[in-house]
């Protein structure tokens, strides 16, 4: 089983997380960039991922829904700044209303995903950066690790189909 690995940096407000797949580059590049395949893994069960619009190239954006099992709604933006195809993408990442519009009472977080093959499969490193120690500890505190952790878990059940 692999593992996702969180560090944190808190005098750079930084979070690193790293995890490995089982699966190609091309497949696991196509798994974080392709809204279809997206919505299969990127909400932690039992929640479930649902894009509204994505537009994958730098200047676009994701917008999409994390629906609960009672119905709760979370939504999220992505908004893309520079593309390396199936190496890395950059970009700023918000909660937001149903429209897009960004919800202030929660932190910004830039973050860099990089795509790398090793023997097996690939590596995903990420570095996320937040305005303050502050909106770091926010994030965490909602249960981002979590979430994050059993999302990848999904991964790996997509990407073992």
């Amino acid at each position: 089983m692999k593992k996702t690995i969180f560090t944190k940096d808190l005098p750079n407000k930084k979070m690193f997380v790293t995890r490995e797949f089982a699966g190609t580059l091309q497949d696991v590049w196509q798994a974080w960039t392709d809204h279809n395949l997206l919505d299969q893994w990127w909400a932690p069960k039992p929640w479930k991922a649902k894009t509204k619009t994505m537009d994958f190239r730098e200047g676009g954006h994701w917008l999409y829904c994390m629906i609960g099992p009672d119905g709760t709604q979370s939504w999220g933006r992505a908004d893309y700044k520079s593309i390396v195809p199936q190496k890395s993408f950059e970009g700023l990442d918000s909660f937001c209303d149903e429209n897009g519009k960004q919800n202030t009472e929660f932190p910004i977080m830039f973050w860099k995903t990089v795509f790398s093959p090793v023997e097996g499969g690939t590596k995903v490193d990420i570095e996320i950066t937040y305005s303050s120690q502050a909106d770091l500890e926010k994030i965490a505190e909602l249960g981002f690790q979590e979430g994050f952790t059993a999302a990848h878990e999904n991964l790996d059940a997509l990407l073992a189909k």
